[in-house]
C-alpha cells in the first residue's frame, strides 16, 4: 500500500467539462466567458445544472442581473477559442465572438445567444444563487438543450466520441479517453 500525504485540497474534484456560457448586457450585446466548474445537480425532473463563478467577472454581473445565460460545451479541438475567452474580458468592450471568430444562435427560451460552433449547447434561467467561498453558485434550469445532428448515434443518442469534450484536469486539459 502507497503512504498518503495530506495536502492542502485544490480542485479535488477532476475532471470537469470546459464550457463557455453566454450572457448578454442591457443593451443586448453578448459575452463568452471560460467556465470549467460546471455540474449536473439534479438531472431528471427538473434539470439543473450548477455554475460557479469569481463576483469579480463580468458574465457574474450579467447573469445576476438577467437571471439566464447558456452553457456552450466546445470540443476538444476548441481549445485554443475556450483559452482566449478566458483570457480577456467583455466589460473591456471585447466582441468575443468576433475575436475568437465564434457564431452565435439565438436561443430559443433566454436571450443570450448560444455558440454554433459548440456540439452541445444549453439554455438556463436562473432558479438559485448561493455564495460558496470564493466564488458563486448560479443554479441554472435547463429549459432545453441543443445538439448537433451530426454528434448523435445510430439511435439518436449523444455520441461522446463525436462530442470530443474539453476537460479540465489537475495541471491542464485533456480529451477524453477510451470507455471502459
Amino acid at each position: 500500500m502507497t503512504n498518503k500525504v495530506e495536502r492542502h485540497p485544490a480542485r479535488p474534484i477532476y475532471p470537469t467539462p470546459a464550457g463557455l456560457v453566454a450572457s448578454i448586457d442591457s443593451e443586448g450585446k453578448p459575452n463568452i466567458m471560460s467556465v470549467a466548474e460546471i455540474f449536473n445537480l439534479s438531472i431528471g425532473d427538473p434539470v439543473w445544472i450548477g455554475i460557479s463563478i469569481r463576483e469579480a467577472t463580468y458574465t457574474h454581473g450579467l447573469i445576476k442581473e438577467r437571471g439566464e445565460f447558456t452553457v456552450n460545451l466546445p470540443t476538444a479541438a476548441m481549445l485554443k477559442k475556450v483559452l482566449g475567452c478566458g483570457s480577456c474580458s467583455g466589460r473591456d468592450g471585447i466582441d468575443k465572438f468576433e475575436k475568437y471568430d465564434l457564431t452565435a444562435l439565438p436561443a430559443k427560451h433566454v436571450a443570450p445567444p448560444i455558440i454554433a460552433e459548440c456540439p452541445m449547447n444549453l439554455e438556463c434561467k436562473v432558479v438559485g444563487f448561493h455564495p460558496v467561498g470564493d466564488h458563486d453558485l448560479f443554479i441554472g434550469e435547463v429549459l432545453v438543450e441543443h445538439i448537433d445532428e451530426d454528434a448523435l448515434d445510430a439511435e439518436g443518442q449523444p455520441d461522446n466520441v463525436k462530442l470530443d469534450p474539453l476537460l479540465l484536469l489537475r495541471g491542464g486539459f485533456w480529451r477524453m479517453g477510451t470507455k471502459i
